[in-house]
């Protein structure tokens, strides 16, 4: 196993690391297999060789690959550093589907390396049981895998609950917090990082963006989790720089590269060539997307980065674009408007309702404070909900992670001072492995409630403290109601609420 010291990021994966710096031979696939995107007849999966090679790929039900489907997947190249994808195709609703990925010599066919095993489970398209799971904040804060203290330890406690699907909420990476050998704790102990070359900066060029996902990668409990269970990506700012917004120049002396559009450009690629998002959005470097999952369930991914005005007092009187940008806030209504399924759920990478500065008077999320009617941001939200009420659409749940921290919040019109809308849920959960932080201030715009909240008394506490979460959707195919369990790193519920199904 690999001790606390300076590795390469593409070697450091513990039982293939050796094999990795063998340029001879048998090519090496490195980093462990992701399936994500899933519907009910495809999916898309991901692995990465540690050289040029072609990635067969076989399918089926079958976990001992008997009468298993084979597609010649893509050659992976530096151009995508050795990563690739691909779309596996007409397949069986509500199945679990078993994949080989084996990596092939470019230069002699016979030459193939050892082939890797995963496992997905495709959508319904009858009424069934759906159970996912979300969160987000991994390595964060200069805390990063402690092999000692279990690594990324919450995947295990994940996996075994046996989810259809997880979705990333976002701050999928810390491109912006190097990590340092050890960390002193507050008992007296030390925090002792896994470091590699690329997470020992800042990230700025793409290079330094791609390792921080092959840090992630590191962890054997993630590489596990991610083999075993589908998932839905989306980014928040972390991926590039924190609190980040289109054409900001950066006043940070850790940074030669000032220009955030530069920045982000390099993040965006990385992102999509190290998680399983659909290479369909790839063009455009598309992360917002609904992703149908059968009758019940409907999953809308925002994007509140890419488009978002610029953070600022966040009191203008009218939408000056706000966190979604008109082309994604239009689109956002005419999905929800379209959808047929039962819940609608929302996962949005920035929170609705709380306070979160971006220094002494600038604001990063929606609210700034001020209690009453919509300003800035908080226009482009209420135009949405207002939307949901005209239009009558029920059955509206938001997800969001970003505060490092678990609450259950409920959003009432008849406490709210715009009311203009049905009342609805949003539920935090993270973080994964980050620091954990108090929890944020409310704004009364919107009426909402905190209804429970478990965070700690101190700002950064260790993932050594226990203060790390995740969350849980349950939806009963009987009775469609919605259960949401808010979990901590054991497992373990912490709280939990059902909702019920509500029609026109």
């Amino acid at each position: 196993m690999l001790s606390a010291g300076l590795v390469a990021g593409a070697l450091a994966v513990p039982g293939i690391a050796a094999a990795a710096v063998v340029r001879s031979g048998r090519p090496v696939l490195t980093h462990g297999l992701q399936s994500g995107d899933v519907t009910a007849t495809s999916g898309t999966v991901w692995a990465r060789a540690d050289r040029p090679a072609r990635l067969l790929v076989e399918y089926g039900s079958d976990p001992e690959f008997r009468r298993a489907r084979r597609i010649l997947g893509p050659v992976v190249t530096p151009r995508t550093d050795l990563t690739g994808k691909t779309i596996l195709p007409a397949l069986p609703p509500a199945r679990d589907v078993h994949y080989r990925i084996t990596p092939i010599d470019l230069h002699d066919s016979t030459l193939t390396g050892q082939s890797q095993t995963g496992h997905f489970r495709t959508a319904p398209i009858a009424r069934g049981d759906v159970s996912f799971l979300w969160a987000g904040d991994l390595a964060g804060q200069g805390w990063g895998i402690d092999t000692a203290r279990g690594g990324f330890r919450i995947f295990s406690a994940m996996r075994k609950l046996n989810p259809d699907f997880y979705i990333c909420n976002g701050d999928n990476i810390y491109a912006d917090n190097p990590i340092k050998e050890t960390v002193p704790l507050p008992d007296g102990s030390t925090w002792r990082n896994l470091v590699t070359v690329e997470k020992s900066k800042v990230a700025e060029t793409l290079t330094e963006y791609r390792g921080n996902y092959k840090y992630n990668l590191m962890d054997q409990n993630l590489r596990e989790f991610y083999s075993q269970v589908a998932q839905i990506q989306q980014w928040d700012d972390h991926e590039t720089h924190n609190n980040w917004y289109p054409g900001q120049i950066l006043d940070d002396p850790q940074y030669t590269e000032k220009r955030m559009d530069v920045l982000a450009s390099r993040a965006r690629r990385a992102f999509h060539e190290f998680t399983p998002i659909n290479p369909v959005y790839d063009p455009q470097g598309r992360v917002y997307r609904v992703l149908h999952h059968g009758p019940l369930l409907d999953v809308f991914v925002l994007d509140m980065r890419t488009f978002r005005d610029a953070n600022s007092t966040d009191a203008l009187p009218y939408d000056n674009g706000g966190i979604l940008g008109r082309y994604q806030a239009e689109w956002l209504k005419r999905e929800l408007a379209a959808s047929t399924a039962t819940w609608k759920v929302i996962s949005n990478d920035m929170p609705l309702g709380m306070v979160v500065p971006d220094g002494t008077d600038h604001f990063e999320a929606v609210s700034q404070g001020d209690p009453g009617h919509p300003l800035g941001r908080e226009i482009q939200i209420a135009d949405i909900l207002s939307f949901l009420k005209r239009q009558d659409i029920r059955n509206v749940v938001w997800l969001t992670t970003d505060v490092h921290y678990t609450a259950a919040q409920y959003f009432d019109p008849e406490k709210a001072a715009f009311p203009d809308f049905h009342p609805f849920w949003q539920f935090v959960a993270g973080p994964l492995n980050a620091g954990a932080f108090p929890p944020d201030k409310l704004d009364g715009t919107f009426g909402v409630q905190q209804v429970f909240v478990k965070a700690p008394t101190v700002a950064n506490t260790s993932p050594a403290s226990e203060f790390q979460f995740f969350g849980q959707v349950s939806i009963n195919g009987a009775s469609k109601d919605l259960t949401v369990r808010l979990r901590d790193n054991s497992g373990a519920a912490v709280w939990s609420t059902t909702l019920h199904a509500r029609h026109r």
